[in-house]
Formats: C-alpha cells, sequence, structure tokens
C-alpha cells in the first residue's frame, strides 16, 4: 500500500464433502483460480498503464480509481479537480488495490498475496474470497481516510487486502489439524479446520510473536524509521493496519467452515475426533 504524489485446539474438524476451490492434483497448479485471476488483473492493469497510458492519462486514471482522502472533505474546494462524482466517493473504497505505484510494489503484495490469498480462497470459496477482499480494502481506506482527512495524495495498492488475507489465515492455519502442521499433504481439508474463538486465537504464543512482529515493521515503516517507497512516496501503514483488523474481526463473517458443522450436527452426523 503506497500514498503517492504521481500516481505494506480445535481438537475436531469436519471434511467437506468437497473442496472450496477445485483444485489440480499437481501442487503447482494448486493455486485456487481466483488468485491467479486477480494476480493476473493486478499486472494486466499496471501493464496497460505502463505500456499504453501517457503520463496525463494514467494520472487522470489515478484520479478516478485512487483513494484520495480530499474527496471527502467538503471543507475543500475541488468542485471538477476529482472526476467521478459520487460514483467514485464509492468505488474508490476498492478500486485503489488493483493500482500499484511500479514493478517492485506490485511484485511485493503479489509475493505476499499469493500464500496468504490461497490459504483464504481455498476456505472461503470464490464469492465469499471476492467480498473478503472488497470489505478488507474498503476498510483499509476507511483506516486511512480517518487518520488523513483533507489529504489530496492518492493512495494505492492491495496492501491493505494483503493485510486482511493475513489476519484471516492466523485463525486457521495454526490449528494442529491445519495448513501449517499438515504442509506436506496435499489435502484441502486441512483448510476446513473449524476456527477457535478470536479470543483463544490472541493467546496463542504464536499468533501474538506474528502479531507483535506484523505490527512492529508497519509502525517501524509507517513512521519514517525505516523507507521502502520511493520519492514523493510513503506507506500508508494505516491501511494496512485498518486491513489487518478488518480480516481478523470480520473473518467469523465470512467463513463457511462453523455454518457447516453446525448442520452436520443438527442432522446428527457424528464429527471425527
Amino acid at each position: 500500500m503506497l500514498s503517492t504524489l504521481a500516481d505494506g485446539p480445535a481438537a475436531a474438524y469436519v471434511a467437506p464433502k468437497e473442496p472450496a476451490v477445485n483444485q489440480s492434483s499437481e501442487p503447482i497448479f494448486n493455486i485456487p483460480a481466483v488468485i491467479v485471476a486477480l494476480l493476473a488483473l493486478f499486472a494486466a492493469i499496471h501493464g496497460l498503464r505502463f505500456f499504453f497510458l501517457t503520463e496525463e492519462q494514467d494520472f487522470q486514471v489515478l484520479l478516478l480509481f485512487a483513494f484520495i482522502p480530499a474527496r471527502y472533505d467538503g471543507m475543500l474546494l475541488l468542485d471538477g479537480a476529482l472526476p467521478g462524482g459520487f460514483g467514485a466517493e464509492i468505488w474508490t473504497f476498492v478500486s485503489y488495490a488493483f493500482l500499484h505505484a511500479d514493478l517492485a510494489h506490485l511484485g511485493m503484495n503479489s509475493l505476499w498475496f499469493l500464500p496468504f490469498g490461497s490459504a483464504v480462497a481455498r476456505r472461503f470459496g470464490a464469492t465469499r474470497f471476492l467480498l473478503f477482499f472488497a470489505a478488507t480494502a474498503a476498510a483499509g481506506a476507511a483506516a486511512h481516510l480517518i487518520a488523513h482527512t483533507g489529504e489530496v495524495f492518492p493512495v494505492i495498492g492491495a496492501s491493505a487486502a494483503v493485510s486482511g488475507m493475513m489476519a484471516a489465515a492466523i485463525r486457521f492455519v495454526f490449528q494442529p489439524q491445519g495448513p501449517i502442521a499438515l504442509w506436506r499433504r496435499d489435502d484441502p481439508r486441512t483448510y476446513q479446520i473449524p476456527a477457535l474463538p478470536l479470543l483463544s486465537v490472541l493467546r496463542d504464543p504464536r499468533i501474538l510473536a506474528f502479531l507483535g512482529v506484523w505490527f512492529g515493521l508497519n509502525l517501524l515503516f509507517g513512521l519514517g524509521s525505516i523507507s521502502m517507497a520511493g520519492e514523493g512516496q510513503t506507506i500508508a501503514w494505516e491501511a494496512h493496519i485498518g486491513g489487518f483488523l478488518a480480516g481478523l474481526l470480520l473473518f467469523s463473517i465470512f467463513d463457511p467452515v462453523p455454518r457447516k458443522r453446525m448442520e452436520l450436527e443438527e442432522i446428527g452426523e457424528d464429527m471425527p475426533q
């Protein structure tokens, strides 16, 4: 996520009748289709901007699709300066996540999105995953808006959504029968472990260590001790934190596994221990 001038247990589980996302038997092709599609879309949009648009045209794209806090400040005289009107006030809460400053920014977000997004997509399925992506991206934008009201610098990048995927993944990947414990097995059931309650998750030393490192790095980079962005660019760390907290707190709303578990209990099926 960049703000830029020119343009971051359960002892039992239920094995689902079908995996959440169709998977090939070849491990190299086990990336969920929705992840492949989003990564291709990120790359296609960046390629289109870089190879086919002039600087002026690209700037207009940023004004139309990047998240700009000043768009929501009625005290500023921006009539005609920011295109899109009321529609842009809505869609830019998500559309900014599809824009990236440069190849390094795109590559870094894609690198983190691939493992964490894949884990969540295997659990949620494509539709829930896309809704979750939009929700965490919007939460990141909202957090940035609160911290930078009236700021004219556009925010772009999928980092807030990636942060949301990280938060969602830690709700289930550390389980005894989860993806990390059984990482050598190509078994979609490992992604269907019932998640622990949030309070239980926050008592796990491994997760607390992960959270400490993650928040620490965001504060370190975001507050300017270390810079990863180029000239005229800063890390929108508030958006990262907003996306992460949304992923952590909204996980249960999107997660289909507890619902399936209750359905099985209602029809009297035994849950394997």
